[in-house]
């Protein structure tokens, strides 16, 4: 029988693909009172570096997870409980504790990934979550879905929740036809009619934040909510990240751009560059960027703005999050739509939905439910 008076700190799984990742270090001491959301250790992976946070309430008894050490996914690294369990209790919880084998640990997540043929070719997707509400994640320019590493299983534990590739993204079809906002906007309206979907929470990034805003504009019904974040197509104003991540073909071009995605520059690891050098390369990939970039942000200028046909008709329920210190878009683009929410957070770039995740993701459950 499970004793529900001492909860673990687990190796968390942070995207699809991962299988371990390195305790870099401690943010609390032994003893330490813990309330839901506090920060308890960091912890690195191939992907991106992070902190683990508390779920549940109590007194840190245990850490047991060791600096510079490398454990498997759901590794017992800690362990919370009230101060009234004995440190005997707590000694044999941790020495019973059974870490689930990889092949147990997948059965239980189920595949990784899925694709679906659309009339936009083939798209890759993920699913998570069996709630009655459905969420849709639409990533941004350049990006793909694993973008979603810290978001689509937290989410996915109140409502059903796919992210997708776009086709030229990821490893969905590399062709689009007449690359544009309308072209994007279809690939996802027909994704969701093929995987049966008639309407969904949209959660747009950027780009996707443009797309999300376009199909909430044009064809309202399909659309219950929106979350934009750091989106496009609030505003003229962008930076040079676009322009500057097309014509990046080496890792010394390539990691200051990406550098500009984050307040926290340390984010972008060798691994994060080297995945979207590959991706960069594979055929078909430069020519439909280069399109795209050319239709949707000419000139560093955004072409098309969604967020002034949503402002002036009946918008869905619409929460917007950006990080102040966003380098690619201007966070005033926060303010440009009337009624929506509007959360701004003061130590974080772009990618805040990486940087913040759990505050995130609190916000679009509550806006989810709320809607």
């Amino acid at each position: 029988m499970t004793d529900t008076r001492i909860v673990p700190i687990v190796m968390p799984k942070w995207g699809l693909s991962m299988k371990e990742g390195k305790v870099t270090g401690w943010l609390l001491e032994d003893g330490s009172r813990i309330n839901p959301g506090d920060a308890i250790l960091e912890v690195e992976t191939d992907k991106i570096a992070g902190a683990v946070e508390a779920h549940e309430s109590g007194v840190l008894r245990r850490r047991v997870g060791e600096p510079d050490t490398i454990y498997p996914v759901k590794s017992l690294l800690g362990v919370i409980a009230d101060p009234s369990v004995p440190e005997e209790e707590i000694d044999a919880y941790v020495s019973s504790f059974v870490t689930p084998s990889a092949d147990e640990d997948e059965a239980e997540q189920g595949p990784k990934y899925e694709y679906a043929e659309t009339s936009s070719g083939k798209l890759r997707y993920a699913k998570r979550g069996s709630g009655d509400e459905t969420a849709i994640l639409i990533h941004g320019f350049g990006g793909d879905l694993d973008n979603w590493l810290f978001n689509i299983d937290a989410l996915g534990e109140s409502a059903t929740v796919y992210a997708l590739d776009l086709p030229g993204h990821g490893q969905s079809a590399k062709s689009l036809n007449k690359p544009g906002l309308g072209a994007l906007a279809d690939a996802v309206t027909s994704f969701m009619n093929t995987v049966g979907i008639d309407s969904a929470h949209l959660i747009g990034h950027s780009m996707g934040g443009a797309i999300a805003m376009h199909m909430a504009a044009s064809d309202p019904g399909k659309v219950d909510s929106l979350t934009l974040i750091c989106s496009a197509g609030l505003g003229r104003e962008i930076g040079s990240y676009v322009d500057s991540y097309v014509a990046a073909q080496g890792r010394k071009d390539l990691k200051p751009v990406l550098e500009q995605l984050f307040a926290d520059k340390s984010l972008v690891s060798r691994q994060l560059v080297d995945d979207v050098l590959k991706y960069k390369r594979l055929d078909g990939v430069e020519p439909l960027l280069k399109d795209l970039a050319a239709s949707l942000f000419a000139g560093q200028t955004q072409q098309d703005q969604p967020g002034a046909m949503l402002a002036s008709s009946k918008a869905p329920p619409t929460l917007v999050i950006w990080g102040r210190q966003d380098e690619v878009i201007p966070s005033a683009h926060a303010q440009k739509l009337p009624n929506a929410k509007v959360v701004v957070f003061d130590d974080a770039g772009h990618m805040v939905f990486m940087e913040k995740a759990s505050d995130v993701n609190s916000l679009i459950k509550s806006h989810i439910a709320g809607s």
